[in-house]
């Protein structure tokens, strides 16, 4: 699931999206447009700028703006930055697996199985998504979405 600090980082990078080029927006601005607290988006903001997703600039004309193209903004690599790594369940993560106290083992565990292919349907949907897809038509988004398989194999 996601976390408030995920939904609130996507929806200031939606908003800053849709600056002109060039413009550029203070975090009392972006908080009260998405009624996002903040204090909470000042450090969800700082963890994405020095992740590289966003450039900021002090004093007059200052504020927050998109370090790059929204195009180039890949969703899954912004919620892996804020709420760490895709998988439901540790054992089925790549970057922060943990075996479950519960298992015998987890080669042959139908669960952690099964959580490994909701992680991968998560992955390609997620990586697949720019922040500009985000932000396009509802029909540009569904041509973002990789083929339906993915999403039917582990409905």
């Amino acid at each position: 699931m996601l976390t408030k600090k995920g939904k609130y980082g996507l929806k200031a990078l939606v908003d800053l999206a849709h600056l002109d080029p060039g413009e550029t927006a203070f975090i009392t601005e972006i908080a009260t447009r998405n009624n996002i607290p903040k204090k909470f988006l000042d450090a969800i903001l700082l963890e994405l700028r020095n992740a590289g997703f966003l450039k900021s600039k002090k004093g007059p004309g200052g504020g927050y703006s998109l370090s790059r193209p929204a195009s180039q903004i890949r969703i899954g690599q912004v919620v892996r930055t804020l709420d760490g790594p895709l998988a439901p369940i540790r054992c089925a993560s790549r970057t922060a697996y943990e075996v479950c106290d519960d298992c015998n083992d987890p080669e042959t565990c139908e669960v952690r199985r099964s959580m490994t292919i909701v992680r991968d349907a998560m992955a390609d949907i997620l990586d697949s998504m720019t922040l500009e897809d985000f932000i396009a038509n509802p029909e540009k988004q569904r041509a973002a979405l990789p083929d339906e398989t993915i999403v039917k194999r582990v409905s």
